[in-house]
């Protein structure tokens, strides 16, 4: 009986997998046709196989060329994610292994800043980026992407520090290490699967985001999700290519989650415990 719970819930996991799957897989497939075949109703999965989508995507047929956005969405999450990670380590070391008083109304105050609505604060944000020349700015997106993802990054990693041995940093307090030293050669290591979780989270979402960067960029400092909406037309057809430069830009994020998936896995897993 429990062999066959088992198998069930094997297929089941692999049924869901696949379903999740089948958009990615139709997208790339759509990538590789033409903007013709892309558009016919139902989808014609036999078409011929074409590169067109993304000579378009990539600017060879005399369109604008998508490295600069690239370029700018890597500076933004990675620098970002970067700054989430020393600013999160500190914080997360004080609220679990030096936990202060009211540690959990701390807590709780840095993830009810997740609730507010992005629409809420952006006219202030954008006011203030107007009246301090920071529009078009990409350092203005790091620092924005930083203070989004700061309060989940410390709630991610307050529960991963908090299975850290303490008789471990007692002893390195022992050996005359002071709290950089033990944040950077003690608590980093144990808890790097947590770290690693939580960096790939503050990645994918500083990757991800549009509004913020749609309403302050131009041209300069363009990310890649708004170069994206610029082949989204009222006339002619852009599915193919669209696809196409979709799963451009998604490839970091995946290349990113299977690279770490095993951190990932292991770290989320320890936050459940915990």
């Amino acid at each position: 009986m429990n062999v066959i719970r088992r198998n069930g819930l094997g297929l089941v996991a692999w049924f869901v997998g696949i379903l999740f799957f089948l958009p990615i897989a139709w997208m790339a497939l759509t990538s590789f046709h033409s903007e013709e075949d892309a558009a016919t109703n139902p989808p014609s999965f036999g078409a011929a196989l074409t590169l067109d989508g993304y000579r378009e995507f990539f600017g060879t047929g005399g369109g604008a060329s998508p490295w600069p956005s690239l370029i700018n969405s890597t500076v933004a999450s990675v620098g970002s994610t970067l700054l989430v990670l020393l600013l999160a380590l500190p914080a997360a070391y004080a609220l679990s292994i030096r936990p202060v008083k009211k540690w959990t109304d701390v807590l709780f105050f840095f993830l009810s800043t997740k609730m507010l609505p992005v629409v809420a604060g952006l006219l202030p944000i954008y006011l203030f980026a107007k009246n301090t020349d920071m529009l078009d700015n990409i350092w203005l997106l790091v620092i924005l992407y930083t203070s989004m993802n700061l309060p989940i990054a410390v709630w991610m990693m307050q529960s991963f520090l908090s299975e850290v041995p303490v008789a471990v940093i007692e002893a390195a307090r022992v050996d005359g290490a002071k709290l950089p030293t033990i944040l950077a050669r003690v608590v980093a290591p144990i808890a790097l699967p947590g770290i690693a979780a939580t960096a790939l989270i503050c990645f994918i979402f500083s990757w991800n985001e549009l509004l913020f960067a749609r309403v302050l960029t131009g041209v300069v400092a363009e990310t890649a999700p708004v170069f994206l909406t610029g082949f989204i037309t009222s006339q002619g057809l852009f599915l193919a290519k669209v696809c196409a430069a979709s799963l451009v830009i998604s490839l970091p994020v995946l290349a990113a989650g299977f690279a770490a998936q095993d951190k990932l896995v292991q770290g989320l897993s320890l936050g459940a415990v915990k």
